[in-house]
């Protein structure tokens, strides 16, 4: 079954988080998902915040940009997270918006690398390994967490192009695509992702996580035209997301389900009007169509 989920955006002002993670838990939606987009908010302490004002909602982070972490501090940071509210908290890694990482002075030469060396190590500190190595851009020396988890910790990676959308099935525990993801391309990352696990040997589970756009009430349509525009994305009626009510968003939703979506989570429009109305209602009446 596919699970459904939604997203807190940055756009909101960091005060209203706690109004929609309680709102969410209440109506019963499966995950809520954080960004950590420059320069608005701190993935890990919403994430903090929201996990701690709930009891069982999952709450992901989806992505933390690796140009702006030392992979022994996310690691830290991740292991904590944790240890203190297990099987609810999910982690994405990702390259970043590079033309933020250079205003702030991180911009890598090869985002690729710096993606795969991060991965690898924080995966195996995860898992309670003693890490050394020296890469291009993560040298440890001998580092171990004191407190890994107590159970396994996936950390999924961010993909869009094609390289790093195979790099995610060889390093990474599950994939997270953008919003601009139609069923077609889910379809051709599937593979690209079947081939780095194949590649790298991997058997284990691999979860898919597709964010969607989505719009409903008043100007719903128009709301959704202008977010895809302002992206400079395709705004043809129905290819990237949905607006209008349960019935629509929930047949988009099902399209990439059947495309390999184990994970779909629903994205508000910057200029959401009612974040708390919006968790509700993908919980209340988008997910209950959803099979």
């Amino acid at each position: 079954m596919t699970s459904v989920g939604a997203v807190f955006r940055p756009q909101s002002p960091p005060e209203q988080l706690r109004e929609v993670a309680q709102a969410a838990e209440a109506a019963g939606l499966d995950q809520l998902w954080l960004w950590e987009d420059c320069f608005l908010e701190s993935g890990i302490a919403s994430a903090a915040a929201a996990l701690a004002w709930t009891e069982r909602l999952t709450v992901g982070i989806g992505l933390l940009p690796v140009p702006l972490r030392n992979a022994a501090i996310a690691s830290m940071e991740a292991a904590t997270m944790h240890r203190l509210f297990p099987g609810r908290f999910v982690l994405g890694m990702g390259h970043g918006v590079q033309s933020w990482m250079g205003q702030v002075g991180a911009r890598a030469e090869s985002p690729l690398t710096l993606l795969r060396e991060h991965l690898d190590a924080m995966r195996a500190l995860l898992r309670g390994k003693t890490v050394t190595t020296e890469g291009r851009y993560v040298r440890l020396d001998a580092v171990a967490l004191d407190w890994p988890p107590t159970a396994p910790a996936p950390v999924f990676a961010g993909a869009k192009g094609p390289r790093t959308v195979r790099l995610s099935g060889e390093a990474a525990d599950g994939t997270i695509f953008e919003a601009s993801t139609t069923p077609a391309d889910l379809r051709a990352g599937l593979r690209l992702i079947d081939e780095g696990r194949a590649a790298a040997g991997r058997t284990g589970d691999h979860h898919v996580l597709v964010y969607m756009n989505a719009a409903t009430g008043p100007g719903a349509e128009d709301r959704l035209r202008r977010e895809l525009a302002r992206d400079g994305q395709d705004i043809t009626p129905g290819r990237l997301g949905a607006a209008g009510d349960a019935q629509t968003v929930a047949k988009a939703v099902e399209l990439l389900a059947e495309a390999g979506a184990d994970s779909v989570v629903l994205q508000p429009t910057a200029d959401e009007p009612d974040p708390v109305g919006f968790v509700r209602f993908v919980a209340q009446e988008v997910r209950p169509l959803v099979g």
